[in-house]
C-alpha cells in the first residue's frame, strides 16, 4: 500500500470516537514512534489516560534512557537501540500482545519508513503529535477548550508565532507559543490551568500528520521548495501546508504577493462564513492588511471597512524586530499576519502596536552583531534555505553575502539571479559549494567571489554529521570575516544568510551565527550592535 496523502488516515471503530478527552483512552493500545520531545509528551500523556504505550526509537542515549526511565513508572514500554531494529524494520510491534490500535509518529518521522508504512498497510491509523493534541482537548464548548490560531509557511514561522503570542498576551489573554516552536502542543492541551487561546506553529511534517485540527484562524505566511525528498514533490508539499485551513471557522490569512497561498485557501473547506484576509506590504484593499506610508493598517477587522482602517502600528515599531537592522520587508510580512490573526481573534489594535514596540528576535534570526568604520555586520545563520535568504537580502544593499554550507540538493539561480545587483562581493563557506559557486558564476560574473579554505578535516564531505569541531568551525568563520571585512566599504551590510544547512562544519545554524558573531566582535573590537546578544 503507497503512503497516504496529507492529512489521509484510515478510520477504525476503535479510534472514531477518539475526538476529546472525554473519550474512552483506556485500553488503546497505542505504538509511539520516537521519544524526543514530542514523542515523550504523547506517551506521557496517553499512559495518564490509561492507554497501554509502548515506545520505539532507534536511539539509546543517556537521553533517550532517561525518557524511558521516566515513562516506564506509568508501565510505559520501551525498545531502544538494537532492541527497536525489528519494529524499524517494518515488522509492527505488537502491545500486550495484541496488535496496536494507533501508532503516534513524531514529526520528522517520513511516511515511508518501514513501522509507519507497515501500520498504513495494517489499516491502523498512524497520528502526529498534533493530532493527538486536538483530540485530547476538553470537548467543545467546555471552558478549558482554547481555540488554535494556526501558523505554517517555509520560513518566518516562528516570528510570526512569537509575534501573536506577544499580541495576545497584551490583549490580557493567558497564550503560549507552542508547536514547532519548541513547546510540544500536547503540554499546553494537558496543562491543568487552561488556556485562553493558543498560538501554534506547525511545520508541513505535523500538518501531514494531522487529519481533523480545525483552527478557529490559521495563515500560510509563503511557500518556497523545501523538504521536498520527505513529501515526495512540491506538490504535496503545498497540501500538507494547505491543510492548516481545513475547519477554519474565523480567517484565512494569506500572502497577497505568493498566489499559492491564496490557491490554497480557495481550495480548503471551512466553517460557513470563514473569510480570507490577505497581508501585503502595498496599501491594503478592503479585507486586507497592509502598509499605508509608515502605517501598518486594518482594512479586514473594522467595522466600515470600505472607508476606514485601523492603524496597528508603524514602520518605525518594528526597528526591534528587525534586529535593529530597519523594519526588513519580510518582518513586515510577519508582523501583519500574526496582526491578522490576532484582529481575527479580537484583539484590539493597542494590543498589536504595543506587542511589536516590545518584540524583539530569537538569535540569529537577522540580528546587528556590529557596527565599524560604517560597516553592518548582521547574523541570520537561520536563513538555511534559498527562500530564507532571499528575504534577508532584500533587507540590505550594498551587501558582502556570507554563504554556503550544506545545500541539499538546493537550485540558487533565482536567488543569485534576483539579488545580483546588490551583491559587492561574496565570501563562499562550507563544503558543498559548487551549486552557490556556479549559479553565481551564470548570473554574477563580475560580482567578486571569494572561497574559505576547507577546515583540516573536511576532505571528505560528510552531510548527515558534523566533521569538524567546534574550534575547526570558529577558524572558518574567522577566516570568513576577514576575507569580508576586506571586501566591506562604508555603507556596506557584510550579512550571514548562508541559504544552507550547517551541518558540514557546524552542529547547527545557532553554532555558526556564533561562530560569526565572535569573529566579528573581535575584528571590530567588540563594538555591539542592538541585536539582542
Amino acid at each position: 500500500m503507497s503512503p497516504l496523502g496529507p492529512g489521509e488516515q484510515p478510520v477504525t471503530a476503535r479510534t472514531a470516537p477518539l475526538v476529546d478527552a472525554g473519550a474512552e483512552w483506556a485500553g488503546l493500545r497505542v505504538v509511539v514512534a520516537g521519544v524526543g520531545a514530542s514523542g515523550f509528551a504523547a506517551a506521557d500523556a496517553l499512559a495518564q489516560r490509561g492507554a497501554r504505550v509502548l515506545v520505539v526509537d532507534a536511539r539509546d542515549g543517556a537521553e533517550e534512557c532517561e525518557k524511558v526511565r521516566v515513562l516506564d513508572v506509568m508501565d510505559v514500554r520501551a525498545l531502544l537501540g538494537d532492541d527497536a531494529a525489528a519494529a524499524l524494520g517494518g515488522d509492527l510491534p505488537r502491545v500486550d500482545g495484541a496488535a496496536p490500535d494507533l501508532v503516534v509518529t513524531s514529526p520528522g518521522w517520513r511516511p515511508t519508513a518501514p513501522l509507519l508504512a507497515a501500520a498504513t498497510a495494517a489499516g491502523v491509523p498512524v497520528w502526529g503529535d498534533v493530532e493527538l493534541a486536538w483530540r485530547l482537548q476538553p470537548p467543545p464548548g467546555s471552558p478549558g477548550r482554547a481555540p488554535w490560531l494556526a501558523i505554517t509557511g517555509t520560513n518566518g514561522k516562528t516570528t510570526t508565532t512569537r509575534m501573536l503570542a506577544a499580541m495576545l498576551s497584551a490583549a490580557g489573554l493567558r497564550t503560549a507559543a507552542v508547536g514547532n516552536v519548541g513547546t510540544p502542543v500536547l503540554h499546553a492541551v494537558v496543562d491543568p490551568q487552561p488556556y485562553d487561546v493558543l498560538a501554534v506553529e506547525l511545520s508541513s511534517y505535523q500538518l501531514h500528520w494531522s487529519s481533523s485540527v480545525a483552527a478557529q484562524s490559521a495563515a500560510v505566511l509563503n511557500l518556497a521548495p523545501d523538504h521536498l525528498d520527505w513529501h515526495g514533490g512540491m506538490e504535496a508539499y503545498a497540501a500538507a501546508k494547505g491543510r492548516v485551513y481545513e475547519g477554519v471557522e474565523r480567517a484565512c490569512v494569506y500572502n497577497v504577493a505568493d498566489p499559492v497561498t491564496e490557491r490554497l485557501v480557495r481550495d480548503a473547506d471551512v466553517v460557513e462564513g470563514a473569510r480570507a484576509v490577505g497581508v501585503t506590504l502595498g496599501v491594503p484593499s478592503v479585507g486586507m492588511l497592509g502598509v499605508v506610508e509608515d502605517v501598518l493598517a486594518d482594512r479586514a477587522f473594522v467595522a466600515e471597512r470600505s472607508g476606514a482602517a485601523a492603524e496597528l502600528g508603524t514602520l518605525e515599531d518594528l526597528l526591534a524586530a528587525s534586529g535593529g537592522t530597519g523594519p526588513a520587508p519580510h518582518v513586515v510580512e510577519d508582523a501583519l499576519a500574526a496582526a491578522a490573526l490576532a484582529r481575527s481573534h479580537g484583539v484590539p489594535p493597542a494590543a498589536v502596536r504595543d506587542a511589536l514596540r516590545g518584540y524583539r528576535p530569537d538569535a540569529h534570526r537577522i540580528a546587528l552583531v556590529a557596527e565599524a568604520d560604517g560597516v553592518r555586520w548582521v547574523d541570520d545563520s537561520k536563513a538555511t534555505n534559498a527562500h530564507a535568504a532571499s528575504a534577508s537580502l532584500t533587507a540590505f544593499d550594498p551587501v558582502v553575502w556570507v554563504a554556503g554550507g550544506l545545500a541539499k540538493g538546493a537550485s540558487f539561480d533565482e536567488l543569485v539571479a534576483r539579488h545580483a545587483h546588490r551583491l559587492r562581493g561574496v565570501v563562499l563557506v562550507g563544503l558543498d559549494r559548487e551549486p552557490l559557486r556556479s549559479a553565481l558564476r551564470r548570473h554574477a560574473p563580475e560580482v567578486p567571489v571569494v572561497e574559505v579554505e576547507r577546515s583540516q578535516d573536511a576532505g571528505v564531505a560528510q552531510p548527515v554529521a558534523p566533521p569538524t569541531t567546534a574550534l575547526t568551525g570558529r577558524a572558518v568563520m574567522d577566516r570568513a570575516v576577514a576575507l569580508a571585512g576586506d571586501l566591506a566599504r562604508p555603507g556596506d551590510v557584510v550579512l550571514l544568510a548562508p541559504a544552507c544547512a550547517s551541518m558540514d562544519q557546524f552542529t547547527d545554524y545557532g553554532a555558526r551565527g556564533d561562530a560569526f558573531a565572535a569573529a566579528v566582535l573581535a575584528r571590530t573590537g567588540g563594538a555591539d550592535g542592538d541585536g539582542g546578544r
